[in-house]
This record gives structure tokens, sequence and C-alpha cells, in this order.
């Protein structure tokens, strides 16, 4: 399993998650912010369990994020 979370409020909407991961990011119409699809918000963090399948293509995500608010991790 992977965990990705995201600190979303920090986000200034520059699509690189996007580019990355389409399928689990997205831009919101309403603020221009990315958004982490099926994200569960906590004390302003988002976050969501995933299969290892996608480690790779969020990693990536997380590694473009000019602001550095997207966070992958391995989790058992």
């Amino acid at each position: 399993m992977v965990r990705i979370t995201q600190q979303r409020q920090k986000c200034i909407g520059c699509n690189a998650c996007v580019e990355a991961a389409s399928y689990r990011w997205r831009i919101s119409r309403k603020d221009g912010k990315c958004t982490l699809i099926q994200g569960v918000e906590k004390k302003g963090f988002y976050s969501v369990l995933v299969g290892d399948d996608e480690y790779e293509s969020n990693k990536s995500a997380a590694i473009h994020c000019p602001v550095n608010i997207i966070k992958v991790e391995k989790v058992k």
C-alpha cells in the first residue's frame, strides 16, 4: 500500500501532479488548486491509501511539485 498526502492549502495550481498522475490528481474549477482524488481531509491535510502500482507516478508528482506539499510513502 501507498499513502499519498497533500497539504492542499499551500497548492499553487501548477499542474505538475496532474501531468504525472492524471488518474489521481485534478485541478479544481473553484479555486484553481490541485485536488487529490478520493483524498480525505484531516486538519488541513488530504490523504488516500492506494495500491503499489501508483507509487512511481505519484512519487514523480511529489518530486516535481514546486512547493513540496505532496508526500508519498509506502506503508504496510
